[in-house]
């Protein structure tokens, strides 16, 4: 007999797998796949010893607590919609859709039936992005600012095993570097607050043979006042990703591939250089929002990133994407 109740995982994945994987290490094993190939939900779960569900209706009939949506964005919604009007808690990969089609219905469903929601912007989980939130939270640097958020890598390089202009990331319609890269949009507004885009320049990845989104730098302004350049693209052939936020009494400096999260005081010089534990692992960021989901249902109290916050990332998105 299962000591736990039973979570879907929908969309068998890289990423599906990935929560698959974590589940088992947070205790999980009861657990019931669906893909839309079945022979990818098949393999996913003969790894694992689980249940398989040959379409998603079957998958509602086993009536599952909550259900993890890893599929292709432009299935998010329908299946998340679903979930919710079974009463299921529903924990749904970034981006929420490449629409504003049925995102309110969903927010209804979610609202009428009482239930937990979480998009999957593991970033907030990093360790250095958690401290500048505390920084900014406690007032350490002033009143913010400004902020740059950049993030740039080579979509050839994202998935090795799979030829990258087949991949849903190189789709015009549900793909592109921002939506694919929306964690930098949600990451201005969890760290400078709401606001909305003041302006955005965005142009196709043509250097990859794509039609699609590849760059974009998108300006926000926030109600405080304070202005954020987010720099997305999936063309640059380095990695880099990296945070700077100037307050009126010191700056922030966040580098991911240096594992460095500074500070400096209102006298310029360096204050605190906080470096990322050497056993630090990137998956943890990914238990970390699988435990926060679990934990925000058994305790029923919002998450961090509920639907409707989803929403608002979402429409920044799709407004920078009719930019030219």
């Amino acid at each position: 007999m299962e000591n736990h109740p039973l979570i879907a995982v929908l969309g068998c994945g890289s990423i599906g797998r990935r929560h698959i994987q974590n589940l088992g290490s947070l205790g999980h094993s009861n657990i019931i796949v669906f893909d839309l190939d079945y022979g990818v939900a098949k393999a996913a779960a003969q790894e694992k010893d689980l249940s398989i569900a040959k379409s998603a209706k079957e998958v509602w009939q086993r009536r599952p607590r909550a259900a993890i949506i890893a599929a292709p964005t432009n299935h998010h919604i329908e299946l998340a919609c679903a979930a919710a009007m079974i009463g299921c808690h529903v924990f749904i990969e970034k981006p929420l859709s490449h629409t504003l089609v049925g995102v309110s219905k969903l927010q209804r469903e979610i609202q009428r039936n009482g239930l937990i929601s979480l998009i999957g912007c593991n970033m907030r989980f990093h360790p250095g992005l958690i401290q500048i939130k505390k920084w900014l939270d406690q007032g350490i640097v002033g009143q913010p600012l400004s902020a740059r958020i950049q993030t740039g890598s080579y979509l050839p390089r994202w998935r090795p095993k799979q030829n990258y202009q087949d991949s849903y990331s190189a789709s015009a319609i549900w793909g592109g570097a921002i939506l694919d890269c929306i964690h930098e949009i949600d990451l201005a507004f969890w760290l400078m607050g709401p606001g909305g885009m003041a302006a955005a320049f965005t142009r196709p990845a043509h250097v990859l043979g794509l039609k699609t989104d590849g760059l974009s730098e998108i300006i926000l302004e926030h109600t405080s006042g304070a202005l954020s350049n987010v720099h997305l693209n999936f063309v640059q052939r380095d990695y880099r990703r990296n945070i700077q936020i100037i307050g009126s009494e010191g700056t922030i400096e966040w580098d991911f591939n240096k594992g460095e999260t500074k500070r400096y005081g209102p006298d310029g010089q360096m204050s605190q250089n906080i470096v990322q534990p050497q056993e630090w692992e990137l998956n943890q960021m990914y238990i970390d929002e699988l435990n926060h989901f679990i934990d925000c249902i058994d305790k029923n109290v919002p998450s961090c990133n509920p639907v409707e916050q989803g929403i608002k990332v979402l429409e920044m998105a799709l407004q920078a994407r009719m930019r030219e």
